[in-house]
């Protein structure tokens, strides 16, 4: 059964490849790329700061602890 969430998910996804200017869908495929990847990396940088660790941040995407800190970590102290 789908989550809430990824039923909304696809929506966004849904509307966006409706769009019928291929330059117009792909600039909109990627603001929204480009908005999805800050709310991540805001939600990584609260969740460290809520005491998570690494190897469960790394659990949720399928890679060891040294994997989500090379994903995020130098992202996280640019910001």
């Amino acid at each position: 059964m789908q989550s809430q969430q990824a039923k909304r998910l696809e929506k966004v996804a849904d509307a966006i490849s409706a769009i019928k200017d291929p330059l117009v869908r792909l600039a909109a495929a990627r603001e929204a790329r480009e908005r999805f990847e800050q709310l991540e990396l805001e939600q990584v940088k609260r969740l460290r700061r809520e005491g998570a660790t690494w190897s469960k941040i790394g659990a949720l995407y399928g890679l060891t602890k040294q994997g989500a800190q090379q994903r995020f970590k130098s992202r996280i102290d640019a910001t």
